[in-house]
C-alpha cells in the first residue's frame, strides 16, 4: 500500500506549480524591463500606466502569497489560479481592451455599463484579498470601513455625516478616475518607487552591501563599543539603500548582532541597536524609503528637496544612536575589536568602485533629472561599475534573476499603494479629510502641543504593522491637514507623520523589526521592542523640534540653520546620555534627571536664554565629571599593587 502523502504532491500538481514559477520568473521579468523602456522612452498617459503597472504585479501577488499561510495544499491552488485570471482580466479590461471608451468618457456623467461595474468590484476585491494575503487584516478593514462609510455616512449624526454616495458613483471614484485606487501613491509607485527599488536590489545583488559592511568594520570596529558603533553605520548606509527596515535589520544584522553579544552587549541591547539603526535607515538621504516619494508627489516638490529638507534631522538621530552605543560601552566597559578582527583599510578600499552607484544617483538628482531617470543612469552604472573586478561582475543570468527579484520586490508597495488609494478615494469623496482636520483643531483649541501627539499617535498606531508608505499615505491623506491648517509649514507637516510611520516598527507593541531582531539575537521580543524603543526615543522629539525650528529642514537664513542644528546636536547627545546613565562616568539619578532637562533646554525653545543656560549646566556637569574621573585615575595610581619584586 503506496502512501502519496508522504513522497509529495502528485505530478499534475507538481507540474502547474513548475509551470506558475516558469509565469511569475516571465511576468516579473518583464514588468521590470517595461519599467525600464518607459524611463528611457517616456511616460503613458496617467491612468493608463499605472493600470499596467497594477497589470504586472497585482496577478502574480496570488501565485507568490498563498491564500492562507499556515495551509498551502494543493486545493488552494485552484483558488490562487482563479484571483491571478480575475485581477488579470480586470485590469486588462481597464487599462488595454477599453481603456479608450474609458479615458474618454465624462466622470459622472456618462453612466457605466454593467460589465464596466463588475471588472470594477472585481478589481477592488483582488486588491483587498491581494492586501490582505502580504500583510494582514489591518489595511483591509480599514478600507472597508472607508467604503462603508463612503456608502452610508449620511446616516451617522454629528459632524461627519457626509451628503451620501451610491454604490455606481463610489466605483467610479475608486476604479474609473485618478482619484482612486490609480491615484496619487500609485503613481509614485509605478514611476520612481518602482526603479529605486530595482536599483536598491541591483546593488545588494553586486556586494554594495558587503562593501558597506567591510567599510563599517574598519571605521567603527576597534572603537569602544565598535561591532554596535558598526551596526549604526552599515545599517544606516544599508537602510538609505533598501528602504526596509525588516530586510535591513535581517541583512547587516546576521553580522553585527553576533559581534556585539560577543564583546559583552546583552543580547536584548544588540536587538535593540540594531533594529533602531536599521529602521532609521528609511529617513537618511539619498535613497529614503517609498514613502519619501509618496511625499514628494503628495508636497508638489522635487525628491532633490526632501533630501535636502530630511538631511540634518537624520544626521541628528543617527548620531544620537551613536552616542547611546557609546556611552553604553562606558558604562559596561566595553571595548572594540582587536586588529585581527578588523578587515585592513587596504583590502576594504580595492572595492571602493562599488560607492560610485550612490554617488551616480545623487549628482543625476541634484543635476535635475527626474527621479526615475537618475534610478536608471544609476542601474546602469552598477552593472558597468560591477563588472570592473570579476568577483563583482553579473553575469547575463545574475541580471535577469535580479529583474524578477526587484520586481517582486516591489509587489508590496504596489498593492498597499492601491488600497490606500482606496482610502484615499473615499477621503476625496466624502471630505473627511477636512472635516477630521476641523474636529482636531476644535478638540485642541489650536493648541501645537495637543495637536502633534494626537497626528504622532495616529502615525504610530496606523503604522504597527503595516508599510511605512501606507501609514504614511493616510495619516496624509487625513491627519496632515490639521497641522496644516494651523499654519505649519507643508514640507515639516509631511515629514512630521513620515518620521512617525517609519518609527512605528519599533513602536511597542507591535514592533515587526525589534521582533526580527530579536530573532537573530535570540532574545525575548518584548525586550528587544522596548530596548530599540529607549535607544530611538530622539527620534520622538527630533519631529517636534522641526516643526517649530524649520532651520532644521534647511529653511531659513544660514546662521539660523547653523545655531539651531548646533543646539539640537548637543541636546541630542545629552539627551542619549540621560537615556543610558552614563556620560563620562556613570551617573547618579539627579545627574541624569539633570542632563534630560538640559538636553531639552538646548532643542526646545527659540529664545537664547534657556539654551544659554542648560548649555551651562552642561559644561557644570561635564566639568565635575572630569575633575572626578582625574580624582579616581590618581587614586588608582597612588594604590596600584606593586610587583612581587618590589614588595
Amino acid at each position: 500500500m503506496s502512501n502519496h502523502s508522504s513522497s509529495g504532491p502528485p505530478e499534475p500538481i507538481s507540474k502547474i506549480r513548475k509551470l506558475i514559477q516558469r509565469l511569475v520568473f516571465v511576468i516579473a521579468v518583464s514588468a521590470s524591463l517595461y519599467h525600464i523602456y518607459l524611463g528611457l522612452t517616456g511616460v503613458l498617459e496617467a491612468y493608463q500606466m499605472r493600470s499596467l503597472h497594477l497589470g504586472f504585479l497585482l496577478p502574480i501577488s496570488f501565485l507568490l502569497f498563498p491564500m492562507f499561510k499556515e495551509r498551502k495544499e494543493s486545493s488552494w491552488l485552484t483558488v490562487d489560479i482563479a484571483f491571478f485570471i480575475m485581477s488579470a482580466f480586470s485590469i486588462l479590461y481597464l487599462g488595454v481592451f477599453e481603456y479608450e471608451r474609458i479615458i474618454n468618457r465624462i466622470a459622472y456623467v456618462d453612466s457605466l455599463t454593467a460589465l464596466d461595474l463588475i471588472a470594477g468590484v472585481v478589481l477592488v476585491l483582488c486588491i483587498l484579498e491581494a492586501t490582505r494575503r502580504i500583510i494582514g487584516w489591518s489595511m483591509v478593514v480599514i478600507a472597508i470601513i472607508a467604503m462603508l462609510y463612503a456608502l452610508y455616512g449620511n446616516i451617522l449624526p454629528g459632524p461627519f455625516s457626509h451628503t451620501g454616495n451610491s454604490f455606481d458613483r463610489m466605483i467610479e471614484q475608486l476604479v474609473f478616475t485618478t482619484e482612486g485606487i490609480f491615484g496619487i501613491p500609485l503613481a509614485a509607485s509605478a514611476t520612481f518607487i518602482f526603479l529605486f527599488v530595482l536599483f536598491g536590489v541591483f546593488l545588494e545583488k553586486s556586494g554594495v552591501g558587503q562593501f558597506f559592511i567591510d567599510f563599517s568594520y574598519a571605521l567603527a570596529g576597534r572603537a569602544r563599543g565598535g561591532p554596535a558603533k558598526m551596526s549604526v553605520v552599515a545599517s544606516s548606509l544599508m537602510g538609505s539603500i533598501s528602504g526596509s527596515s525588516t530586510a535591513n535589520v535581517t541583512s547587516t544584522g546576521a553580522y553585527t548582532i553576533p559581534l556585539m553579544k560577543n564583546v559583552g552587549y546583552k543580547p536584548s541591547f544588540a536587538g535593540g541597536v540594531e533594529a533602531a539603526a536599521s529602521t532609521g535607515g528609511q529617513i537618511l538621504p539619498p535613497v529614503m524609503g517609498a514613502a519619501s516619494f509618496l511625499l514628494a508627489e503628495f508636497v508638489g516638490i522635487s525628491y532633490t528637496t526632501v533630501i535636502i529638507a530630511a538631511l540634518i534631522p537624520a544626521l541628528l538621530y543617527f548620531v544620537s544612536v551613536g552616542f547611546v552605543v557609546h556611552f553604553q560601552a562606558v558604562k559596561n566597559g566595553i571595548v572594540g575589536l582587536s586588529k585581527e578582527e578588523v578587515p585592513q583599510w587596504s583590502s576594504v578600499l580595492k572595492n571602493v568602485h562599488l560607492s560610485i552607484p550612490l554617488i551616480v544617483i545623487v549628482t543625476a538628482l541634484f543635476l535635475g533629472y527626474t527621479p526615475y531617470l537618475a534610478a536608471l543612469i544609476a542601474l546602469a552604472s552598477v552593472v558597468v561599475v560591477g563588472a570592473i573586478k570579476k568577483a563583482t561582475r553579473m553575469s547575463l543570468k545574475q541580471i535577469i534573476v535580479t529583474l524578477r527579484d526587484g520586481a517582486k520586490a516591489t509587489i508590496m508597495i504596489a498593492v498597499t499603494c492601491a488600497t490606500a488609494g482606496i482610502i484615499i478615494g473615499v477621503a476625496s469623496q466624502t471630505g473627511i479629510g477636512i472635516t477630521f482636520a476641523s474636529a482636531v483643531i476644535g478638540l485642541a483649541q489650536g493648541q501645537f502641543l495637543i495637536i502633534l501627539p494626537l497626528v504622532m499617535i495616529a502615525s504610530i498606531i496606523l503604522g504597527m504593522g503595516l508599510p511605512t508608505s501606507a501609514a504614511y499615505i493616510m495619516v496624509a491623506a487625513i491627519a496632515v491637514p490639521a497641522l496644516v491648517e494651523l499654519e505649519v509649514s507643508v514640507l515639516a507637516a509631511h515629514l512630521f507623520a513620515l518620521y512617525f510611520g517609519v518609527f512605528s516598527g519599533i513602536t511597542p507593541p507591535v514592533a515587526i523589526s525589534s521582533y526580527a531582531a530579536a530573532g537573530i539575537a535570540d532574545s525575548k521580543p518584548m525586550g528587544t521592542s522596548l530596548t530599540a524603543f529607549k535607544i530611538a526615543i530622539p527620534a520622538f522629539i527630533i519631529p517636534y523640534i522641526f516643526v517649530f525650528h524649520n532651520e532644521l529642514l534647511m529653511q531659513g537664513e544660514w546662521y539660523e540653520i547653523i545655531y539651531t542644528t548646533v543646539t539640537a546636536l548637543i541636546g541630542v547627545i545629552i539627551l542619549a546620555a540621560s537615556i543610558v546613565g552614563c556620560y563620562l562616568q556613570k551617573m547618579n539619578w539627579l545627574e541624569r534627571i539633570v542632563l534630560f532637562l538640559a538636553a531639552f533646554g538646548m532643542i526646545s525653545f527659540n529664545n537664547v536664554l534657556i539654551p544659554s543656560f542648560s548649555f551651562l549646566v552642561i559644561v557644570i556637569i561635564t566639568g565635575v565629571q572630569c575633575i572626578h574621573i582625574k580624582k579616581n585615575r590618581n587614586t588608582e595610581d597612588r594604590f596600584e599593587p606593586k610587583q612581587l619584586g618590589d614588595l
